[in-house]
């Protein structure tokens, strides 16, 4: 077995990365509309957990590629 790339090894640091930056998009939004820290910190988190959700969620529903699917037969075949 091959050890992992380092893109494949950093994806889950760019998609925590971008659900960072949507959260920091909406709590800036909100301190310059109500001019209250806490809450842009509250909204700063609710957009970054709902932000990670929403990733996750549409990573799971990604079609696999051939060569996992490959990978996951040979698996299944060695389990029975």
């Amino acid at each position: 077995m091959e050890t992992p790339s380092l893109r494949d090894r950093l994806r889950p640091l760019e998609l925590l990365s971008l659900s960072a930056v949507i959260g920091l998009f909406t709590g800036l939004v909100i301190l310059l509309v109500s001019r209250e820290w806490w809450l842009a910190a509250i909204g700063f988190g609710v957009a970054f957990i709902l932000a990670i959700m929403m990733i996750a969620l549409l990573a799971l529903s990604a079609k696999p590629n051939a060569e996992e699917l490959s990978d996951l037969d040979e698996q299944n075949r060695g389990a029975h």
